[in-house]
C-alpha cells in the first residue's frame, strides 16, 4: 500500500453525531454564515468552530448549547476564561438565550450553564449532555493538566464543541488536541498520519511529503476556519476591519561604555535587564499618552512591578492583576466595557483573550514579550469587527529591546502566509461541508492587511 493509499483510508471520514434541525429554527439574530456554521455544527455533535475575533462565536455557541438544550432535554455547559463568563450572560440576555453563571455543580439550572476554567473540577461531566469550550486555544499545550482534565473529563459527553480564534497553522499540537477532545482522532495518531519528526529534534513535526492538502481537507471535515465571511462564498457587508496604527514609541538607552550607541539585548537574562532598566521611562511616556486625551485606554503590561507604576502614574486608572478576586475581574471588565474606566492597566493572560473592548480604540503595550500570539489577541480585543475607529496601538520599549519588536514583526509576517494557506486548502471541503456545493473558484481576498504604522 503506497502512502497516498494509507492516507484514503483515513482521512475525509465524516463523523456525524449530532442531529438535523430547520434552519427557520435557529436564533433570528444570526447572519446567513453563522447560521449555516451553527447548522453544520449541530448536525455534527462534536466539531471546532475556528472563527477570527468579532465573527460571532459567542452567538454561534450560545445557540449551539441552546438547540441541543431543546432537542436533548438536557443541560449545557460552557466553560470560559473567568473574565468572559459575565460578558457571555450578558449577551445571551440579549439574544434571548438564558445562561446561568455557576461555580460549582451544586449551582447548575436546566439549561445552558457557565462556568470559568479554574472551577472545572467542581462539576460532574456526566450531567451535561454538551459541553461547550470558549477560548478553546488552552488546549494548546499537550502537557497541561487542564487539557489532560477536559479531555479525560468529557470524553463521553454527547455533545462538545470547541471555539477559538484561527489557530496557527504551524501549531499542530493545538490542532491534535482539539481532535482528540472532540474525539475525532488521538494526537498520537494524527501525528502517525500526517506528520514525520523533522531532524533529530522529537518535538518538531512537520507534513509528511504532499500530505499538507490530505491534512487540512481532513481538518475540515470536523473544524470551521473562518476570518471573514467572504472567506466561504459569504458577503463580507460589515465585516471590514477598521485601519490599525501600530506607533512604536523608543525610549533612549545607554551604551556601554566605549560604546556608540547602546547595543541591542540577545539573551533572555539581557533582555530583561534592559526591561528593568527602562521601566521608568516607559511608566512616564505612557502616563503623558493617557493624559493627552479624554478616550478610555488599554494599558497592556507583563509584570507586577510595570501594573503598579502604571496605576499609580496614570490618574483615573483600575489596576487588574491576577491575584485579584474573581469578583474584581469581572466587575472590572464590565465597567470597562461599558466605559466607566477611563484607564485599564492589566496583563494579556488576564483579558488579552475573549473580551470584547471595542468601545475602545487606544492600546499601549508598555513593553512586549516575544509572544506573538499573545499581542495579536491583545490587539483584538479592540481591533475587531463592529470597532468604528480606527486603533491606535502604542508599542513603548527602548532600544536595546528592540530585538523583541523585531521578532514579533517577523512572526507577523510568517503568520499571514500560513494562514491564506490554510483558508486556501480548506475551503472546498468546507464550502462542501456548511453549503453542499462542490467547488469554490473565488480567490480569497483580504479585507485589511495587517501593518505597521511607520517604517513600512
Amino acid at each position: 500500500m503506497t502512502y497516498e493509499e494509507f492516507l484514503k483510508t483515513k482521512d475525509l471520514e465524516r463523523i456525524e453525531a449530532g442531529f438535523d434541525i430547520p434552519k427557520s429554527k435557529l436564533n433570528k439574530a444570526l447572519f446567513p454564515f453563522q447560521r449555516d456554521i451553527v447548522s453544520w455544527a449541530l448536525k455534527k455533535g462534536k466539531c471546532a468552530i475556528f472563527s477570527d475575533c468579532g465573527t460571532g462565536k459567542t452567538l454561534m455557541q450560545m445557540e449551539f448549547a441552546n438547540q441541543v438544550c431543546k432537542h436533548s432535554k438536557g443541560n449545557a455547559l460552557i466553560i470560559a476564561p473567568l473574565a468572559v463568563v459575565e460578558q457571555t450572560k450578558k449577551e445571551g440576555e440579549k439574544f434571548g438565550i438564558a445562561i446561568n453563571v455557576c461555580r460549582t455543580q451544586d449551582d447548575v439550572k436546566k439549561g445552558v450553564n457557565i462556568t470559568n476554567y479554574e472551577m472545572l473540577e467542581h462539576f460532574t461531566a456526566t450531567a451535561f449532555t454538551a459541553v461547550i469550550l470558549d477560548e478553546s486555544s488552552i488546549l494548546k499545550s499537550f502537557t497541561s493538566s487542564t487539557r489532560d482534565l477536559l479531555i479525560d473529563m468529557f470524553q463521553k459527553t454527547p455533545y462538545r464543541l470547541a471555539c477559538t480564534a484561527t489557530p496557527s497553522p504551524n501549531d499542530h499540537s493545538e490542532l491534535g488536541n482539539h481532535a482528540e477532545f472532540l474525539g475525532i482522532m488521538s494526537r498520537t495518531e494524527m501525528l502517525a498520519t500526517y506528520f514525520i519528526h523533522d531532524g533529530s529534534n522529537t518535538s518538531a513535526w512537520r507534513l509528511k511529503g504532499y500530505g499538507e492538502k490530505k491534512f487540512w481537507e481532513w481538518v475540515a471535515t470536523w473544524a470551521v476556519c473562518v476570518r471573514n465571511p467572504s472567506d466561504l462564498g459569504y458577503s463580507s457587508e460589515g465585516y471590514t476591519l477598521p485601519e490599525l496604527n501600530i506607533i512604536e514609541h523608543i525610549t533612549a538607552s545607554e551604551p556601554e561604555e566605549y560604546e556608540l550607541v547602546a547595543r541591542r539585548a540577545e539573551t533572555l537574562s539581557e533582555r530583561r535587564e534592559a526591561r528593568k532598566e527602562s521601566m521608568t521611562d516607559r511608566i512616564n511616556e505612557a502616563k503623558e499618552l493617557v493624559s493627552s486625551s479624554d478616550d478610555c485606554w488599554l494599558v497592556w503590561c507583563d509584570y507586577n512591578s510595570e501594573s503598579e507604576s502604571l496605576h499609580n502614574a496614570i490618574l483615573d486608572s483600575v489596576e487588574v492583576r491576577g491575584s485579584d478576586s474573581p469578583e474584581h475581574k469581572a466587575k472590572t471588565a464590565i465597567d470597562f466595557a461599558n466605559n466607566k474606566i477611563k484607564a485599564l492597566v492589566s496583563k494579556p493572560s488576564i483579558y488579552g483573550f475573549g473580551m470584547n473592548f471595542q468601545n475602545c480604540h487606544e492600546i499601549i503595550f508598555c513593553g512586549l514579550s516575544d509572544s506573538y500570539e499573545q499581542f495579536y489577541q491583545a490587539v483584538r480585543r479592540c481591533w475587531r469587527y463592529g470597532q468604528t475607529h480606527a486603533v491606535n496601538v502604542h508599542i513603548i520599549m527602548s532600544e536595546a529591546e528592540l530585538n523583541v519588536l523585531d521578532n514579533i514583526k517577523k512572526k507577523q509576517s510568517q503568520m499571514d502566509a500560513l494562514q491564506e494557506n490554510m483558508i486556501a486548502l480548506m475551503r472546498d471541503v468546507t464550502m462542501s461541508e456548511i453549503k453542499h456545493t462542490t467547488r469554490i473558484v473565488a480567490e480569497y481576498i483580504p479585507q485589511k492587511d495587517f501593518k505597521y504604522a511607520i517604517g513600512e
